[in-house]
């Protein structure tokens, strides 16, 4: 396991680590908020069982994990890094099938919305949202594409796919943005270019405004 490598880098938020690693993990953007969440995650398992983990985000070759409490990063860093590595020399993906949580039919109606109703609006402008899993009427999403690190992701979130999807599914009660905006790549809209009105799901903005927060590029 020593040969392979991983880099510590801190973030802006002081209780955020990415650790890099010399390879990909996961195609995706897997991101749980609590052990229970990662069950069937094996990376995302390993680390949650490690004290002062309180989240972990999974994309390519880098793992972000959120310390709970107030351990030091190098304190806890190294076992992170063995963790990854003793789950790299596994075999196993880092990422398994992830069984929904909050009920196979309910996960499936939101699911629904989300695939026919919302990602055909904000695909318009390279956009994508992901359902996790729903716990207690709330619906956890990862927003890709043009969403993933767009200055204006959380009005897209509250006022657009929020909105909508309480109204098509009255189950709902809130949506969580599990998102590691970071790492995104290609945002559609920057802060500072100002931003419009619009909903997800109502056909789009105009003036190459985003169809579902209204944001100018």
């Amino acid at each position: 396991m020593s040969d392979i490598r991983i880099r510590g880098e801190p973030t802006a938020d002081p209780q955020v680590c990415r650790f890099v690693v010399d390879r990909s993990l996961h195609a995706g953007n897997a991101s749980f908020s609590s052990a229970a969440a990662a069950e069937g995650a094996p990376l995302a398992e390993a680390l949650f069982a490690l004290p002062n983990v309180g989240a972990v985000s999974i994309a390519r070759d880098t793992v972000s994990v959120t310390k709970q409490g107030d351990a030091a990063w190098p304190e806890i860093g190294k076992e992170i890094g063995n963790a990854i590595r003793a789950q790299i020399a596994s075999g196993e993906p880092a990422v398994g099938d992830i069984t929904p949580v909050g009920g196979k039919e309910l996960f499936e109606r939101v699911q629904a919305v989300l695939t026919n109703e919302i990602n055909p609006s904000i695909a318009n402008h390279g956009g994508v949202v992901t359902l996790q899993r729903i716990e207690d009427g709330k619906a956890f999403v990862q927003m890709g594409g043009g969403c993933q690190g767009c200055g204006m992701a959380d009005v897209t979130l509250k006022h657009g796919i929020e909105s909508y999807l309480r109204q098509k599914v009255p189950e709902i009660q809130e949506v969580v943005d599990v998102t590691d905006h970071a790492q995104g790549e290609n945002p559609y809209f920057e802060p500072g270019k100002g931003a419009g009105g619009g909903k997800a799901g109502g056909g789009g903005g105009d003036g190459g405004g985003c169809s579902a927060c209204g944001a100018s590029k």
